[in-house]
């Protein structure tokens, strides 16, 4: 039994020196062997021949990639106003048959409704070899099944193990050496040392992910004293932001292992959290922002407007408090590939345990960042144009559809005013037509 033991503690310390010294190290350094670079090269190669595979078995031509935001052409909706639409039905001002314009929207909505598809992953145009696949895809050949068996070997048996190391290795380093540098007293030292960490763990933890990631026009990233503002996918967009260059967190306190790295992150760099009580005092919260960004010297903010994860095909509604700060605004887009593995949260499905093991199981995660120019508040526009404005320069640059909603219909029911906002319109238009009064 000693021997056993003795000898899975040698095979446990040859793969931490490997993992440290082939990985870890030259993270920290922020270079690459290319062992990266050769995995994705592989993995695109397997990737395409699998899709021919799949296309040859079909017996015909590639899928078309699905039209947004109706994937499966149930649905084709008509933007015609309201008014024309219901002109159509009668010639009088007013008659029963106006109720069939409000009845096709309902079922609409409950068909195919533009909010509730953002929350559900995106559909793939081919099969990537991963549990979740497509619908177009059945059983093609042997081939290609051994092809997937031999792929959930590897993700399980090689990439987890790994992945869950260097995961480990970067969320301890992050908690000591934060801490570590959060005993100093506050000066240049410390806060040079507070970014050295922030990135080098960062860097760490995005290899734990099999990351790779574009970043486009460097000139325009968040300056001290800004707001980063980006559209919101998964918890990863702030390890994947991180990696390229550190930032002051918003966000509730937690408990837990998260609350630890929390307590830990805030000695050494100035993230601004707030207790549950605390979120809901927006003058409090707008107020210690404002403080924040006053002072040069310190951090960008990152914020996340949307206030949840939408599944990386379009941007909802942006809350105003972020807007109603002051100060410059740095736009951020960030766009995922889906092919390689589906890095969106639907956390009223999956607990952040499960959502982490999807990861860390899929192929890798590939994205591209886009550094936008900044924005500022033009005069005579209020918070809500501004908010709109940044999110329609975030929904074309990243090639995503633009939506009104608010992405807190995730979990709550659809507010009164949005279904008074229908009301009021019909009876305007009674009323200019001379059906009333």
């Amino acid at each position: 039994m000693e021997d056993l033991w003795s000898a899975v503690l040698r095979m446990g310390a040859v793969w931490l020196a490997l993992v440290f010294v082939l990985i870890v190290l030259p993270s920290a350094l922020g270079i690459s062997l290319g062992i990266s670079e050769a995995y994705m090269w592989a993995l695109v190669k397997t990737l395409e021949w699998a899709t021919i595979r799949i296309e040859k078995g079909n017996q015909r031509p590639p899928p078309q990639k699905p039209k947004s935001p109706a994937p499966n052409g149930i649905i084709e909706r008509d933007k015609t106003p309201m008014e024309q639409e219901i002109a159509r039905l009668r010639q009088t001002d007013f008659e029963f048959s106006d109720i069939f314009y409000f009845c096709r929207k309902g079922f609409e909505a409950i068909v195919e409704d533009e909010v509730t598809q953002r929350f559900s992953s995106e559909e793939l145009v081919s099969w990537n070899l991963l549990t979740r696949t497509n619908v177009n895809f059945h059983y093609i050949s042997l081939r290609l099944s051994v092809l997937w068996g031999l792929g959930v070997l590897v993700r399980y048996c090689l990439l987890l193990p790994l992945r869950f190391t260097l995961a480990s290795i970067g969320v301890t380093s992050m908690i000591v050496g934060t801490t570590l540098v959060g005993q100093l007293p506050n000066s240049r030292l410390k806060n040079y040392l507070s970014e050295v960490v922030h990135l080098t763990c960062s860097r760490i933890l995005v290899r734990a992910l099999s990351g790779t990631i574009h970043y486009h026009n460097k000139e325009n990233r968040p300056q001290k004293g800004g707001i980063c503002v980006a559209n919101h996918t998964s918890p990863i967009d702030a390890i994947i932001l991180t990696n390229d260059g550190c930032y002051a967190m918003v966000g509730q306190v937690h408990g837990g292992l998260m609350g630890v790295i929390q307590r830990a992150t805030v000695k050494a760099c100035p993230h601004v959290w707030f207790e549950r009580s605390e979120m809901k005092d927006r003058h409090l919260v707008t107020k210690r922002l404002r403080e924040h960004v006053a002072d040069k010297s310190k951090l960008p903010i990152l914020i996340f407007p949307e206030g949840t994860c939408i599944n990386n095909t379009s941007v909802m509604m942006f809350k105003k408090g972020s807007f109603e700060i002051g100060g410059t605004i740095y736009p951020v887009a960030i766009k995922y590939d889906p092919q390689f593995g589906d890095a969106f949260w639907n956390s009223s499905k999956y607990n952040i345990v499960s959502y982490l093991l999807r990861i860390m199981t899929s192929w890798a995660i590939v994205c591209n960042v886009w550094y936008m120019p900044p924005m500022v508040r033009e005069e005579g526009e209020d918070a809500v144009q501004f908010a709109n404005r940044v999110r329609s320069a975030i929904a074309r640059q990243g090639g995503l559809t633009e939506l009104p909603w608010d992405g807190g219909l995730k979990r709550a029911k659809v507010k009164d005013t949005f279904k008074e906002e229908q009301q009021k319109n019909y009876s305007k238009m009674l009323v200019k037509r001379g059906s009333v009064g």
